[in-house]
C-alpha cells in the first residue's frame, strides 16, 4: 500500500483532523503536503457533505443538506518543481470505499447514497419534474450495489473521484468570479441560482486563520462547477487506470481531490447523482514541463479513461429531442434533448412498478451511458441514454406479454419543501 499522506479519522469532523483540507478554490490556500514527480501515495477522502447524510429512511437530511460546506477536499498537494505552464500528470492507481470499514455511520462504511436535491437547495437536472428532495441508500457488497429504496436492481459500480483539480491563479480566480457574477446578475432571484458566488460561511481553508482566512474566504470560488482547472467534472470513467493531464496555474500546482462515487450514470443527473461515499485514492503524479503550450492544453483537462469498467454488453436506449414538455421547439438544444431522453427512460421504468423518483435515482446511480447522438440536424438535437439490461433482476425489454410488475418496496424517502 502506498504511504498515506492525507489521513482522515472517521471519528472526527473534516475541520478537526490532524491535517485539514479545504472546500474552496484560491491560490493562497497553502499546500498541506509536498510530493515529488514519480511519487505514489494514498489519500483519504471524506464524502462531500462530511457525514451530514445518514443511512436511514428519511430524506430530511438531503432536503436540509448544508450546501455551504461542500466539497470536503483532500489537499492541496504541492508537486515539487511544478510551475505555471506545466501539465500535471495524475494516474489513478486504485480507488475504493473507506479501507477496512464495512459498516458505520459515514457513507463509504459499507454504504453510500444518492439524492434528488430540492429546488430550494440546488435542484437537479430534472428539477421542473422533481422539485422535492428524495434519497436512496445503497449497500456495498464487493463492487456491487443494491438498495432497499430501489429494489430489483444490482450493478457493478464504476468507482471514481467526482472532483480532481489544480489551484487557480489569482487572474483565473478573478475571471471566474467576474463571469459568474455577470451570469447571476441576469436573474439574481432565480431558484435554484444560476451560479454560486463566494461564500465565507463554512469556508475551510487549510491552515489559514485570522484576517488572512477572512480575506481568502471572501474571494475564494465555490467548488460546485467544473472549470478550467478540472474541478467537479463528475466523469464516471475517471476510475482505476485513468491518466489525467491538468493545466498548472500556480507554483506547485496545488492539486486537490474529493467527492468519491461508488457508481454514477453519465451526467450525474440528480445533482447528488452518483452513489456518494468516503474512501481512498492511490495516486501517482508526474510533470510535463511546458506542456500547456506544447499540447495546446490551456483551459481544460484531458484524460485517458480507466480500463476497469463493468462489462455490460446489452443495452436498452432511449432518445430525446430538443422540444420542451410544453411542445416548444428549441434550436439544437442538446441539454434539453438529454433531459427528454432521461424522462422517457423514467416513464418507461414506471410501467414496471417503479415510482418516477425511484427510476430517476436509478438513472443517477447506475452506470448508464449518455450520448449526444445528433447535433447538426436543425432544429432538433438528438440525445440518448443507454440503460444496461443486466442490472435488473427481471427482463426489462419490451415484449408481447407486457411489462413484468415488481414490488417497489418501501420506495424512495421523500421530504417536501
Amino acid at each position: 500500500m502506498p504511504e498515506v499522506v492525507f489521513p482522515l479519522d472517521s471519528t472526527r469532523g473534516f475541520a478537526d483532523q490532524r491535517i485539514v483540507g479545504h472546500n474552496r478554490y484560491h491560490p493562497d490556500i497553502p499546500a498541506v503536503v509536498e510530493v515529488r514527480p514519480g511519487d505514489e501515495f494514498r489519500v483519504h477522502c471524506r464524502e462531500w457533505f462530511d457525514g451530514a447524510i445518514r443511512n436511514d429512511d428519511s430524506a430530511d437530511d438531503v432536503r436540509d443538506a448544508p450546501m455551504s460546506r461542500v466539497h470536503a477536499l483532500s489537499g492541496p498537494f504541492a508537486i515539487r518543481g511544478a510551475q505555471p505552464g506545466d501539465l500535471l500528470v495524475v494516474d489513478i492507481l486504485d480507488v475504493g470505499p473507506l479501507p477496512q470499514e464495512d459498516s458505520g455511520p459515514l457513507a463509504g462504511q459499507g454504504w453510500g447514497y444518492t439524492g434528488i436535491f430540492a429546488r430550494s437547495n440546488g435542484g437537479s437536472f430534472l428539477v421542473d419534474r422533481f422539485p422535492d428532495a428524495y434519497k436512496a441508500v445503497w449497500d456495498f457488497t464487493g463492487q456491487t450495489a443494491t438498495s432497499r429504496h430501489v429494489p430489483g436492481v444490482s450493478f457493478t459500480g464504476i468507482t471514481h473521484p467526482g472532483l480532481m483539480a489544480t489551484a487557480p491563479s489569482a487572474e483565473l480566480l478573478a475571471k471566474w468570479n467576474t463571469r459568474e457574477a455577470a451570469l447571476i446578475a441576469t436573474d439574481p432571484d432565480r431558484i435554484p441560482p444560476l451560479a454560486l458566488p463566494p461564500e465565507p460561511q463554512d469556508a475551510i481553508l487549510g491552515t489559514l486563520t485570522g484576517a488572512e482566512h477572512d480575506r481568502v474566504a471572501a474571494e475564494a470560488a465555490r467548488t460546485a462547477p467544473p472549470r478550467e482547472n478540472g474541478g467537479n467534472q463528475d466523469i464516471k470513467n475517471l476510475t482505476r487506470g485513468t491518466r489525467v493531464f491538468y493545466p498548472v496555474f500556480v507554483p506547485g500546482a496545488n492539486f486537490s481531490v474529493g467527492d468519491l462515487h461508488f457508481s454514477q450514470g453519465d451526467g450525474e443527473i440528480t445533482f447528488c447523482g452518483g452513489i456518494e461515499m468516503g474512501g481512498f485514492l492511490d495516486l501517482r503524479v508526474d510533470l510535463i514541463k511546458g506542456g500547456m503550450d506544447r499540447y495546446g492544453v490551456s483551459e481544460n483537462a484531458i484524460f485517458l479513461p480507466g480500463n476497469t469498467d463493468p462489462q455490460y454488453s446489452e443495452w436498452l436506449a432511449f432518445s430525446g429531442t430538443s422540444v420542451t414538455l410544453d411542445g416548444e421547439q428549441r434550436y439544437l438544444d442538446s441539454q434539453l434533448a438529454y433531459q427528454r431522453a432521461c424522462l422517457h427512460a423514467i416513464d418507461y421504468l414506471t410501467t414496471f412498478g417503479y415510482s418516477p423518483e425511484q427510476a430517476y435515482l436509478l438513472l443517477g446511480a447506475a452506470p448508464v451511458e449518455g450520448r449526444f447522438s445528433g447535433v447538426v440536424d436543425i432544429p432538433n438535437s438528438c440525445a440518448t441514454i443507454y440503460l444496461p439490461t443486466a442490472i435488473f433482476d427481471f427482463d426489462v425489454r419490451p415484449s408481447a406479454t407486457g411489462p413484468h410488475r415488481i414490488d417497489p418496496g418501501i420506495g424512495a424517502p421523500h421530504s417536501p419543501t
